[in-house]
């Protein structure tokens, strides 16, 4: 897919973005998605598609009529829903059937896969046990993985600061593979954790070769695909990697606080989860009601509680429109619409920088745009129906959502960008302060 000319003509640069509109392939989806205003925000909330409302629906008129039947009658049936939405979910980050679970959020997953593996590498040896390696992060990490991973080592009576291993930012933006590299070599590291795209800088990660050098040096290879799932395809089986979570209520569009999904590669099928619960235990006797744990085969035994249908049921529609479209057409689109992007804010005044790497293959579906006025610049945008978000301390996150955003889109953005900051609109906004942004 061809990326419009960035034209110093105005009416020139709109022909050119109504053309790729008007050539775009998967430009009938959008007329399937509600989207408020020029929506740029999909990487923290995707839009309301009719599929998975009808979903929605579907379960509710299911519990209405079938009540606690409707874990055997309803159709599908509900016992088995997480298991039925891994298969439906596996070919969008290349993993096999029982590979995939959708169960949990993203941060309860963190704990019982983190605190699977790291049991794991340190059940083998007297040697082990007695002095346990580290985990791998990194400081540009979301919070929520280091509260998850820091919370699992001080259960195991150790201290976070000493089993941390924080691969530096050498630029406030991106992490190399050769730091990387180098702090595997340099420490005992028993499970490398890292994003799949930084949820800042947009940056995405090799995932092959991390993988590759963590096996290299012993330590098993887990990745958050938060900022990347349902945009970038995944090969996980293939790749080799041990384990991955992400959630579905970003590009996936599933709905707030919607059900999160996990993999783990079939290599380690034989691990106990840590965090056991009655809803991972196999589904052939899980109502015999025993007390000793058997876990249900493949990842679905990372399962703790009941699945809730509700939560669950959006992401039944919103799977059907992603799988229509096709990940890898998803991906063209997403690269075009930010190679775009890219292209314009280097339309806008010196004190606006892209602050995501250039190059396509190193960057997810959204870009950083920085600024030292980002805060009051992304109030004054959301004050024009432009919803994208702020990241402090300077970034302004527009994430072009290639399901139901297109070029003029992305156009109008930076137009509406652009005038606020020339006409010092924001100045009307108060310095950032806290909530929701």
């Amino acid at each position: 897919m061809e990326t419009p000319s960035v034209d110093a003509d105005p009416n020139a640069r709109r022909v050119a973005a109504t053309a790729a509109d008007d050539a775009d392939p998967l430009a009938s989806f959008r007329e399937r998605f509600d989207v408020p205003g020029t929506y740029m925000d999909g990487n923290s909330l995707g839009a309301l598609s009719t599929d998975a409302e009808a979903s929605l629906d579907r379960a509710v008129e299911q519990w209405r009529e079938h009540a606690v039947e409707g874990w055997t009658d309803a159709d599908p049936d509900w016992f088995h829903y997480g298991e039925r939405l891994g298969e439906k979910l596996a070919p969008l980050v290349g993993a096999r059937d029982r590979e995939v679970a959708v169960c949990g959020s993203t941060t309860a997953n963190i704990h019982t896969l983190i605190a699977t593996f790291y049991d794991a590498a340190n059940d083998g040896s007297a040697a082990n046990a007695a002095n346990p390696g580290t985990v791998l992060v990194n400081d540009l990490d979301f919070p929520t993985d280091h509260y998850a991973i820091r919370a699992q080592l001080r259960q195991r009576g150790l201290d976070p600061d000493a089993h941390l291993t924080v691969v530096e930012s050498d630029d406030g933006r991106t992490i190399t593979p050769d730091a990387v590299e180098r702090a595997l070599r340099e420490n005992d590291v028993d499970v490398l954790f890292l994003p799949s795209v930084f949820y800042r800088s947009g940056q995405l990660l090799d995932i092959e070769r991390l993988t590759d050098l963590a096996h290299e040096h012993g330590a098993y290879a887990g990745f958050d695909l938060a900022h990347s799932a349902g945009v970038v395809p995944h090969s996980l089986h293939d790749r080799g990697v041990d384990f991955a979570v992400w959630c579905h209520y970003k590009y996936l569009n599933a709905g707030p606080g919607a059900i999160a999904g996990l993999f783990c590669h079939e290599s380690n099928a034989d691990l106990h989860p840590a965090l056991a619960g009655w809803w991972g235990h196999e589904k052939e006797t899980q109502f015999e009601m025993r007390h000793e744990f058997t876990p249900a085969a493949g990842a679905g035994r990372f399962q703790i509680g009941t699945i809730p249908i509700l939560a669950a049921a959006p992401l039944d529609g919103a799977l059907d429109v992603t799988l229509e479209a096709g990940i890898d057409r998803i991906r063209e689109k997403s690269v075009a619409l930010t190679d775009y992007l890219v292209d314009l804010v280097g339309t806008l005044p010196d004190s606006f920088a892209v602050g995501s790497p250039r190059a396509a293959s190193r960057r997810g579906g959204h870009v950083a745009i920085e600024h030292p006025e980002a805060y009051r610049l992304t109030e004054a945008l959301k004050a024009r129906d432009v919803v994208v978000d702020f990241r402090p301390p300077n970034v302004i996150r527009v994430a072009p959502a290639p399901l139901y955003t297109g070029f003029e889109d992305v156009l109008d953005v930076i137009e509406t960008l652009r005038g606020v900051y020339e006409t010092r609109a924001h100045e009307e906004f108060e310095a950032r302060s806290g909530g929701v942004t």
